[in-house]
């Protein structure tokens, strides 16, 4: 009897344990899907290491930009204009800012020196070049050079179009017109060879021309071209006068004279006898 009451007890209590051990297990399950641990954060010494902080490779060309946003206003006119006097063509603000670096919408002073510029043509959205003679080709060159007949100033076509130089040196070829400098400012001045005019010069006045003796001095012929109101090239009175002044300030320098040994120098060498062999002489 009291065996059996300890079988029971013991039933009981095992029981209780597998009870016990369910609910347990039943909890540890519902709690594993509420929490899920973060992984183990890396340790300092495992990290890898940050990206090197990298410039733009732009860096050159912003500090340009930027010097030259900072340059006087003279300088960023002279950028457009070259630029307006290479292509040739019209741009827009936007453009020129893209082609040359020079904000013109953000600077006042280089929009409004721009806009009355004398080289530059603003038609309210765009600028473009503005020569002072608007010619496109050869033929309104000779046809403007004809239209002076005392001559225009080649300086003053040199911007007319790109290739207007290479024209005046083909119509100078080509007889029709002449390329003259002029004394006074050194300028090439092209005047006009009009073939509808030709001027036929009698044997009798080339022979008279020819025959005419000119001075042997320079400085007549030089005072002879004063009084027909025309200015030498030369002025040999100025330059002979700065030859003789020339002349006269380098005279040879007078040679010094020679020293010789007396019974007054001090010897300092006397172990060197040969030295001294005048003053034995002067002795005897």
């Amino acid at each position: 009897m009291a065996l059996q009451e300890k079988l029971d007890r013991f039933k009981k209590q095992q029981e209780k344990c597998q009870s016990t051990l369910t609910s347990i297990a039943a909890s540890n399950k519902v709690t594993s899907h509420k929490f899920t641990p973060a992984p183990a954060a890396p340790s300092v010494s495992a990290r890898a290491p940050a990206p090197a902080v990298k410039f733009s490779n732009d860096t050159e060309r912003l500090q340009h930009i930027n010097s030259i946003r900072k340059a006087p206003v003279g300088a960023q006119i002279k950028r457009v204009i070259d630029l307006l006097l290479e292509t040739r063509l019209a741009y827009t603000p936007e453009q020129i800012n893209d082609a040359v670096y020079v904000d013109i919408n953000s600077n006042k002073a280089v929009f409004d020196s721009l806009r009355n510029n004398l080289k530059v043509h603003y038609d309210g959205k765009r600028f473009s070049y503005k020569s002072k003679h608007d010619l496109k080709d050869k033929s309104q060159l000779l046809y403007l050079v004809r239209k002076f007949p005392e001559g225009i100033a080649v300086i003053d076509l040199k911007d007319a179009y790109p290739t207007v130089m290479e024209d005046l040196q083909a119509l100078k070829g080509a007889g029709q017109i002449w390329l003259l400098s002029n004394f006074d400012s050194q300028e090439d001045i092209a005047y006009p060879n009009d073939p509808r005019v030709p001027i036929k010069v009698d044997d009798d006045l080339k022979l008279l021309f020819r025959g005419i003796e000119l001075p042997r001095d320079m400085i007549d012929i030089e005072r002879d071209l004063q009084k027909n109101g025309m200015k030498p090239a030369t002025n040999t009175a100025q330059r002979r006068a700065r030859s003789e002044v020339q002349g006269m300030s380098s005279k040879p320098k007078p040679k010094k004279k020679k020293h010789e040994i007396t019974k007054r120098t001090k010897l300092t060498n006397a172990h060197l006898p040969e030295l001294f062999r005048n003053l034995t002489d002067n002795k005897s």
